[in-house]
């Protein structure tokens, strides 16, 4: 790896440079006009997913040149590894097969050896017989009565991914359950998920992998505490709290049976684990079936992304498009804007998929890149945005690229409203295309002094995906295609994106600071003097 040639250096990145050269300033306008065709020609359909890049600023000599950078760059060798559970994950010498976690019954992935898809069908056989429990109301609490409400307690990927697959699934989820979920060390989130929740019939699912996180296992003892006020039996523990975790001695210790911790494994990154055991209060919620059909969605995308030509994938095709606006266009960030509400916490998921998987600035060999990696991820759903942030995409001085998620059937059949919905995604996906010209303007009357108001540039990229219809299938496949883009970038940009060392250091500073505030006496400080003189701060107001 010392020996390999810099990204920049390689001809087929030099070749992207010359062609941005002189492509950079046409418009979509032109390409359009240029090419009635084009709408077919970039568009595909495939895993349920119509994928429509047509409004891109890109030639058909732009995809063979990304194509071919990822051709060159190994990528497809590094499907293959991490499909076949190779330790890509090098700073951590693991491998990583979320992939594994939605093989059939009947797959083989080996690592280390050993097959582990009958590992990971035994810990959903598991999973889907505890949540047939609750949902039937045959899982009693200490005093007998049934469970009607479960609340998970994680942080990271052990919410993110949860609580997003709850409120997109929502529609099929048993409405006579009530779910909750509390991540933030702030006890506000705590206090607010309980107000008006009653011990006797509250599940509480804590989700750590070592059962040593602390913002987790802070508040798993605040909900021990508060379960235990009411209950007033350590033996009520074991009613009311399960682990999804792989440290059986402390959760153990916790008061948790341990036949009833759910396990996964450390090839399982925490942003990618919403298929696994992780996603216990999502198949507790949406019931086994539904689950099941999540987990078909998603792997009917890493059958594609695995075997499909990269002109013709589609991840491959939004990972390069991505990197294409962040490496040759200085874009530096990417709009997410699914028009549909219940995916509503959607941007919030692919924040972390997406910026602390290539969040990076150093190669896996450890050099500095010399080329912008990863971008910024954001997001609202529904045309709220549009009154929102939408004037600064159209009219402002930045490039933001923006994908449009959009579905040809509605949840909810109320009157005109899903038509008007839709109407409002192909607008706005045109309207950042073309834009209106100051010419346009003119003819339709407006006043010459209006009109550079009035005007918009268009030329703003964007791609437009429809699926049928939010069904659990259609939620893995989209989660699936975002996660495959992610690994797209990062080999081509030579980087891991799939450990997270970036969230290391302000932890390590945080367990020092925090004996310092809940000190008794006024502790010695030897932080830098605006740390120090915060830290006081706090210490003579609190």
């Amino acid at each position: 790896m010392a020996d390999q040639i810099s990204l920049k250096e390689m001809k087929e990145w030099k070749a992207l440079e010359g062609h941005y050269a002189r492509v950079k300033d046409m418009h979509l306008r032109d390409l359009f006009s240029q090419d009635p065709k084009r709408a077919e020609k970039f568009t595909v359909e495939a895993a349920g997913v119509y994928f429509d890049y047509s409004k891109h600023r890109v030639t058909a000599t732009t995809v063979n040149l990304l194509c071919d950078l990822a051709e060159a760059s190994g990528l497809r060798e590094k499907i293959e590894d991490m499909f076949t559970g190779e330790k890509i994950n090098l700073t951590e010498g693991r491998a990583v097969l979320h992939t594994a976690l939605r093989a059939p019954k009947n797959a083989t992935v080996v690592v280390d050896g050993e097959n582990v898809v009958p590992h990971v069908h035994a810990v959903l056989e598991k999973m889907e017989q505890f949540a047939d429990k609750v949902r039937a109301g045959e899982w009693k609490g200490h005093t007998g009565k049934p469970i009607r409400n479960i609340v998970n307690i994680g942080i990271g990927g052990s919410d993110l991914g949860p609580v997003m697959a709850y409120e997109a699934l929502k529609d099929y989820s048993d409405r006579k359950l009530t779910f909750r979920f509390v991540s933030n060390v702030d006890g506000t989130d705590f206090a607010e998920a309980v107000r008006d929740l009653r011990p006797e019939e509250t599940l509480f699912i804590v989700a750590s992998k070592t059962f040593t996180t602390l913002e987790t296992m802070t508040n798993a003892t605040t909900a021990r505490d508060w379960a235990l006020k009411a209950l007033k039996d350590e033996a009520a523990i074991a009613k009311h709290f399960v682990a999804v975790s792989t440290n059986a001695s402390k959760v153990s210790g916790f008061g948790i049976d341990t036949e009833n911790m759910f396990g996964f494994w450390d090839w399982v990154g925490g942003r990618y684990s919403m298929f696994s055991a992780i996603g216990l209060s999502t198949m507790i919620a949406i019931g086994p079936k539904h689950f099941r059909e999540m987990l078909s969605g998603a792997h009917e995308m890493d059958v594609h992304y695995r075997n499909a030509p990269f002109e013709e994938n589609l991840p491959a095709l939004m990972g390069l498009l991505g990197l294409w606006y962040t490496d040759f266009f200085g874009a530096q960030s990417i709009a997410v804007l699914p028009y549909e509400q219940y995916l509503k916490r959607f941007p919030a998921y692919l924040q972390q998929l997406t910026m602390e998987s290539n969040g990076k600035s150093v190669t896996l060999d450890g050099h500095k890149t010399d080329y912008q990696t990863g971008q910024v991820y954001w997001g609202e759903p529904g045309t709220n945005g549009q009154h929102s942030f939408y004037q600064l995409i159209h009219q402002g001085t930045k490039l933001i690229p923006c994908d449009f998620i959009a579905f040809a059937k509605p949840r909810h059949k109320l009157g005109r409203h899903h038509d008007l919905l839709l109407a409002n995604v192909f607008a706005q996906a045109e309207a950042l295309a073309f834009g209106k010209t100051a010419e346009e303007l003119k003819d339709e009357g407006v006043k010459d002094w209006l009109i550079p108001h009035k005007t918009f540039e268009g030329n703003r990229p964007s791609t437009t995906m429809l699926l049928d219809e939010l069904t659990p299938a259609g939620l893995g496949r989209l989660v699936a295609l975002y996660e495959h883009a992610v690994f797209t970038q990062g080999a081509v940009w030579r980087i891991g994106s799939f450990d997270q060392w970036g969230v290391e250091l302000g932890k390590v500073l945080a367990g020092r600071i925090a004996p310092e505030l809940e000190a008794a006496e006024e502790p010695v400080l030897a932080h830098d003097t605006s740390t120090n003189a915060l830290i006081r701060r706090y210490r003579s107001r609190r």
